[in-house]
């Protein structure tokens, strides 16, 4: 049987992913990617995951199955890649996905890496999604789970064809109360662990303090305007806002007034009405396509914009071999630069990318 690297947070999902593994009768080993102390993110932070206290759980469940267990230090790697993607693009006025960056650059780079070295034929991780093999077209899939509410596949749309061939998904077919259900009968202290809601190195959910704190500026005032250019007020720092905004704006209207896009150059914040936020088109850019192959006609497919936003039907056209236009067959609400935009055909993954910008 395989041997595969299993990446452990010291949850209840990949605690179960291992323990399938090993049941399914794998050579197990488990690891942790050490991301950060807690003293760099200028908190304790026991409350989502990657945390020191993390650590110890994927420890002990490892030791209690038997498994060779590792800890890969990536601070350095984590703050050069993660955090500062993070800084970098809230601070040109982009909302991003670290998580999809962390996946990328860390648990499918690093830990990819060190399971090669470590003589693995895969590497598994606790991610709710489904890897099959298309006998016909001779290439791996990337599929949602089983378990809709808890699909993970919008956050690993960046996978190529060689990370899929060596990657198990062992919750793909599974619910999140059998997940429990499983730990439980396991015994593992974890069962009933809340699910981590928030970025991990910012547990508070304060992202300007810690934009602030990392990067020791601070981000001027500048003007609220309408589409037209009018003032309607000022704003304190470009970080403080999102795409689809409505609440913390002190702006008072004769109708509910929302972030339509956020402008760098001129420090400005531009604000529309709720008619105002719908957009047919968008830009995307840094595009994976899952087959591997850049498709030469318009895709019709579903596109997600935002990790839990309903799919909507679209044309998909590669621009070129990293950057394509999604045009939207009705107009989306809030397409959010800094975003991925993620392609479906049904169940499977066609691939995906980052928004750039959207059309008006």
């Amino acid at each position: 049987m395989s041997k595969v690297l299993i990446a452990m947070s010291g949850g209840v999902d990949s605690s179960v992913a291992a323990a399938l593994l090993k049941d399914q009768g794998y050579t197990c080993l488990g690891s942790t990617l050490r991301l950060f102390e807690n003293s760099d993110i200028g908190q304790d932070n026991d409350k989502s995951c990657c945390s020191l206290t993390d650590t110890e759980y994927a420890r002990s469940v490892a030791a209690s199955m038997g498994m060779p267990y590792y800890v890969f230090n990536q601070v350095d790697r984590f703050r050069q890649t993660v955090i500062k993607d993070f800084i970098d693009n809230y601070a040109c006025g982009r909302t991003p996905n670290p998580c999809i960056i962390c996946n990328r650059e860390l648990k499918f780079g690093v830990l990819y890496e060190r399971a090669m070295l470590l003589g693995c034929n895969h590497i598994a991780t606790g991610h709710y999604a489904r890897v099959s093999f298309d006998a016909e077209t001779g290439r791996f899939l990337l599929k949602k789970a089983v378990d809709k509410a808890k699909d993970q596949s919008y956050v690993l749309y960046f996978l190529t064809q060689e990370q899929l061939s060596h990657t198990l998904f062992p919750l793909g077919e599974l619910t999140k109360p059998e997940v429990r259900a499983i730990a439980a009968e396991k015994g593992f202290h974890n069962a009933q662990k809340p699910d981590s809601q928030d970025i991990c190195f910012v547990p508070d959910g304060n992202y300007t303090d810690f934009i602030c704190r990392n990067t020791q500026k601070t981000f001027e005032d500048g003007d609220f305007v309408d589409s037209d250019g009018n003032v309607l007020g000022r704003h304190h720092g470009i970080i403080n806002y999102t795409v689809g905004q409505r609440k913390g704006l002190g702006i008072s209207a004769e109708a509910p007034l929302y972030v339509k896009r956020i402008d760098r150059d001129n420090n400005t914040v531009i604000l529309g009405r709720a008619n105002e936020m719908f957009s047919k088109t968008c830009r995307v850019e840094n595009v994976n396509w899952i087959s591997g192959l850049v498709p030469e006609a318009p895709v019709q497919c579903k596109v997600r914009i935002r990790y839990h936003h309903p799919e909507q039907p679209a044309t998909v056209t590669a621009l070129s071999d990293n950057e394509a236009e999604v045009t939207f067959d009705e107009p989306v609400r809030a397409i959010t630069p800094g975003q991925a935009a993620v392609f479906y055909d049904g169940e499977t993954v066609l691939g995906g990318g980052t928004i750039s910008f959207s059309g008006d």
